[in-house]
């Protein structure tokens, strides 16, 4: 079952700030929510049990189901960087990919240009992302994509980002990875993202 993939797809739910998915045994065990006020904590419970039956199968017993909806202005920003949009704008022969990422309340747009190939477009995709995210976090920080590839493991196709950050000083290399549905695109933001998601917070106070 993936789990991750289910984790990441109620997440998208609109009443949705946070979502956690345990799983013991192949059973969805605990389901923590951390929802916006407005909607009734059932009807959460019950969009919930919808989308997962409908994208994955999955039946989400609502007894394993707790939600926290707190006050809006008790909301704080996300910690991590978000997907807003992904954009291509032909010219030619090339093209130029924007990657948009939504954090703490502002939007920062990246954009990398080459060969109008649809083997290049995670590389691209995945430059345009760590370009978005030198701006968001400002300072003395730089990425450099190293290498992003789609591999095959069982039945999923996954992408693997491999992310050099050189900050303060030091250099490290860093791995993402993120299940490819049907977009490659997505799936490489999503891999260059979850390659550095634990560093942002560290690096941007």
């Amino acid at each position: 079952m993936r789990y991750r993939e289910l984790q990441e797809t109620l997440e998208r739910l609109p009443s949705v700030e946070a979502i956690r998915v345990v799983e013991s045994n192949g059973h969805v065990t605990e389901v923590h929510v951390l929802a916006t006020p407005g909607k009734p904590p059932k009807q959460i419970v019950r969009d919930i049990q919808s989308l997962a039956m409908a994208a994955f199968g999955v039946a989400v017993d609502r007894r394993t189901v707790s939600v926290v909806q707190l006050e809006s202005d008790q909301l704080v920003p996300a910690e991590r960087p978000s997907i807003e949009e992904i954009v291509e704008i032909p010219a030619g022969s090339r093209v130029e990919r924007q990657v948009k990422l939504g954090w703490r309340n502002e939007i920062f747009v990246g954009s990398s240009t080459g060969p109008a190939a649809h083997e290049t477009r995670p590389r691209l995709v995945g430059e345009a992302t760590l370009k978005a995210l030198e701006q968001a976090i400002g300072g003395d920080v730089a990425f450099a994509l190293s290498n992003i590839d789609q591999l095959s493991i069982g039945p999923r196709l996954v992408m693997v980002a491999v992310v050099v950050m050189v900050a303060n000083g030091e250099e490290r290399s860093l791995i993402g990875s993120a299940l490819v549905a049907t977009d490659p695109g997505q799936a490489a933001v999503r891999a260059v993202l979850d390659a550095l998601n634990r560093q942002i917070p560290q690096l941007k106070r």
